[in-house]
């Protein structure tokens, strides 16, 4: 019998904020612990939460960009459970009435739904550190920084078919809150974390298998392991006939397992009653309407006009427009220049050389030491004919080693292109006369054979010659020599 998965997720991402949700402690990241707490996020008797706007306009933006419904009332709830880095016992969360529900986000070509159920802010725990050695001597510390950090929760329909799914769910995802600047997604920093709801059923069945709950995955390929590891772990395990227990199991990037941390607990089991400190929130619709006027350009009508203006590749929009600062740094290269064939070479220059580089150094496009002025004026030289593709790469070397600006590169080295006449035929000539093999065959016919000939021009000129006056120069050559 064959098998399919069906998968939820359940997103939490930190909003991008100055202070906490309920009260004015920072939220910067990497301070010494318990250095940025207050009585209200450490929950001491009398303190009274004060919600944080740029939180709930933060959501709000969320909430439009994904298709979502934004509710004009919503009412924070109390959940209750024990972790010793959760100080008041409870956490703010929202339940029955959250701010937004009901959206969703195209993946996949060709395209599909994949539904938000909901989108909801509440608070963030502390963080547990835990020491190594033996058992007599292990000891945990608690860091109450990250208590009250403003969190928004994206859960997702259970529509998602397979791993990769679940991965280009994520990406687009993060793409949206980047381009919406709501969270910098630093899955480092834990600023983006991801929980996956994941079972198993006969295909074609539609009633839903007993759902697992996976937990610490810390990356997107994390997510993608996790989620075919418990697939596999599912199926295999119904096959011989075991029951699936419905838990919440922890993945060991490590050792590329999952295993059980506890029974999975349902909305009963954290006893939700609305939050009595807060009122409940009351958005008007001009506010809203507002905030959607104020939306950005999204990743998909970036990239559709980024096909439609610059006509490039469906595959160069993509990656282009994969992070807001790569876009922004080709906008800015491309407006240096109006001529048509401008977009084409810049956007070649930036996918393979420019991010290849940055890829290798593990850097991003805000790591560059190359500018968009100086690439832009490095393809300018190279649409003129003043240096060839193989010098543009030596002068690209060069300036990512130093930064300096490829025309000040160029005319140091003595790297200019060759354009006369007289010194391509000198060169062309003892080219032809070096390489008999090659003349014999493209003068029987064969067209390739006159790249090795080029390739000897290019050589002899230290790769300063035109290239397209070589070939010209051959051709003419060879055809006279012939007759």
């Amino acid at each position: 019998m064959d098998y399919e998965s069906v998968i939820g997720l359940e997103v939490h991402v930190q909003i991008k904020t100055e202070s906490k949700l309920f009260c004015s402690c920072p939220t910067g990241f990497g301070a010494s612990p318990n250095s940025q707490i207050c009585p209200i996020c450490t929950g001491q008797p009398g303190a009274l939460p004060v919600l944080n706007q740029k939180a709930v306009e933060s959501l709000v933006k969320t909430a439009l960009a994904l298709n979502c419904r934004v509710n004009e009332e919503s009412i924070f709830a109390r959940k209750q459970y024990f972790y010793p880095d959760l100080p008041k016992n409870y956490q703010i969360s929202q339940y029955e009435k959250p701010l937004s529900e009901k959206g969703y986000l195209m993946i996949s070509e060709p395209a599909k739904k994949v539904g938000i159920t909901r989108i909801h802010l509440e608070e963030d725990a502390g963080k547990l550190l835990h020491t190594i050695g033996p058992v007599e001597l292990k000891y945990s510390l608690v860091d109450l920084n990250r208590t009250g950090i403003p969190l928004m929760e994206i859960v997702s329909e259970p529509d998602i078919s397979s791993p990769e799914e679940a991965q280009e769910y994520l990406s687009r995802l993060k793409m949206t809150l980047q381009y919406l600047e709501v969270s910098d997604c630093d899955m480092e920093k834990g600023s983006l974390r991801c929980d996956a709801n994941i079972s198993v059923r006969p295909s074609g069945i539609k009633t839903l298998g007993t759902k697992v709950e996976l937990k610490n995955m810390n990356s997107f390929r994390g997510v993608q392991d996790a989620i075919a590891y418990e697939i596999e772990r599912q199926i295999g395990a119904i096959r011989q006939g075991e029951r699936i227990v419905q838990e919440t199991r922890l993945w060991d990037a490590g050792k590329k397992e999952s295993r059980p941390m506890r029974s999975k607990e349902e909305a009963h089991d954290y006893r939700y009653f609305p939050e009595p400190d807060l009122l409940p929130l009351r958005l008007e619709s001009q506010w809203i309407e507002n905030i959607r006027q104020s939306l950005p350009e999204l990743p998909a009508d970036k990239r559709n006009r980024f096909l439609r203006d610059y006509l490039l590749s469906e595959y160069d929009a993509a990656v282009l427009t994969s992070d807001i600062h790569l876009a922004d740094f080709y906008e800015k290269t491309v407006k240096q220049n109006p001529l048509p064939q401008f977009p084409k070479i810049v956007s070649n220059w930036i996918t393979t050389e420019l991010l290849g580089r940055l890829n290798e150094q593990n850097k991003t496009i805000l790591d560059s030491p190359i500018s968009p002025p100086h690439l832009a004026e490095l393809a300018e030289m190279i649409l003129a004919g003043t240096i060839s593709g193989k010098i543009a790469k030596t002068v690209f070397d060069e300036m990512w080693q130093s930064r300096r600006n490829p025309k000040s590169i160029v005319q140091e080295k003595g790297l200019t292109q060759v354009l006369d006449e007289k010194e391509i035929e000198n060169w062309a000539a003892l080219a032809i006369q070096q390489n008999p093999k090659a003349v014999e065959e493209f003068r029987g016919g064969k067209e390739k054979a006159l790249q090795a000939l080029i390739g000897s021009v290019m050589k002899l000129s230290k790769g300063k010659a035109n290239p397209e006056r070589v070939n010209q120069t051959l051709k003419k050559k060879l055809s006279i020599d012939s007759k």
